[in-house]
């Protein structure tokens, strides 16, 4: 199961940081990533922090602002949003997935079996 917290309403460019915090799982085994939907769009990529690697992708549009992070003793994952924009604005989601998903596959939400229930972002401009 995973819980995401810390959406908000902030302005342009202000920072937000979200949490995910997940149980039923080894959480450091897992690849965690953070995606978001905004109103009439599709499911994007976000951010994802690879298990075995351990290393991090992004996508180009946060690429610099945003910045994932986890603690595996509070099996918990973050997502630090600095320099937020308007279009920065969804609903944003965590997920599990395989560790052994292969990179050209980490960045489809199709790659990622466990879902929290979203946390909404809005920023202002």
């Amino acid at each position: 199961q995973l819980q995401a917290s810390g959406g908000g309403l902030v302005q342009a460019g202000g920072s937000l940081r979200l949490a995910c915090e997940a149980s039923g799982r080894t959480f450091s085994s897992y690849n965690m990533g953070w995606f978001r939907q905004a109103p009439g769009k599709e499911r994007e990529f976000v951010a994802v922090f690879r298990a075995n690697t351990r290393n991090t992708h992004y996508a180009d549009s946060v690429k610099g602002r945003f910045t994932i992070s986890r603690d595996t003793a509070k099996n918990t994952m973050y997502l630090q949003m600095n320099s937020l924009k308007p279009e920065d604005t969804a609903v944003y989601y965590c997920a599990s997935g395989s560790a052994r998903t292969i990179l050209s596959e980490i960045r489809r939400h199709a790659s990622y079996d466990f879902w929290g229930q979203g946390t909404l972002v809005t920023v202002s401009s």
